[in-house]
């Protein structure tokens, strides 16, 4: 099938040079993407969201009023919730320019941030991490955590395809089986792959 081009919705700016939008990504009202970003295919940016000098991966669905500033990576099929709060300076003074010392935070493939938590710079959100709305994340999560509270603290476990695993660890959405190993939580080797794989060449 034909790739369709992208979307850039008449009101948002679009700096140059140097910077690459995807193939069928849609970008909305009055979006702002800096010089030297890299967003990916099959990408959409809600309304009134900042994209800085950023790298956001293939599939990513960031929705209204966020601001990915510098420093920050997603990698393929991240979610970002309304209104999340990334930072990039952990300790910000108006008088002193740090832009030399941004602390870098990953969000790695498949995980989901909700609405209004805010990602204190410097740590990496695991594969298929579940952020929950209004959280505060100070410290690395591990892949499929579900964290909450502020500070964010695991209080469970999440599937890839998103639903909260029960005590067996088996997903009765998808049927995915896990297992914790060391800790970390492990998609057994006998389990179906039920999440398309949608990752493309970069």
């Amino acid at each position: 099938m034909q790739r369709q081009e992208q979307f850039i919705h008449p009101t948002a700016t679009i700096d140059q040079p140097n910077t690459h939008i995807g193939a069928e990504t849609r970008i909305w009202h009055h979006v702002h993407v800096m010089s030297g970003a890299w967003i990916g295919d099959r990408c959409s940016i809600g309304h009134a969201c900042y994209v800085g000098k950023v790298r956001i991966g293939h599939g990513c669905k960031i929705q209204n009023h966020v601001s990915i500033f510098e420093g920050v990576t997603l990698e393929d099929d991240v979610f970002l919730g309304p209104s999340c709060v990334f930072t990039n300076v952990k300790h910000p003074r108006a008088n002193v320019v740090r832009k030399d010392s941004y602390a870098r935070t990953l969000v790695c493939r498949g995980a989901a941030i909700g609405a209004n938590a805010t990602i204190v710079c410097g740590v990496t959100i695991g594969e298929y991490a579940m952020i929950g709305a209004g959280a505060v994340v100070t410290h690395d999560v591990a892949p499929h955590a579900l964290v909450v509270g502020a500070p964010a603290r695991r209080v469970g476990w999440a599937c890839r395809c998103g639903e909260t695993l029960p005590a067996e660890l088996a997903c009765a959405r998808c049927g995915d089986h896990y297992i914790v190993d060391h800790e970390d939580l492990v998609l057994e080797p006998t389990s179906h792959a039920t999440i398309e794989d949608t990752t493309a060449e970069r």
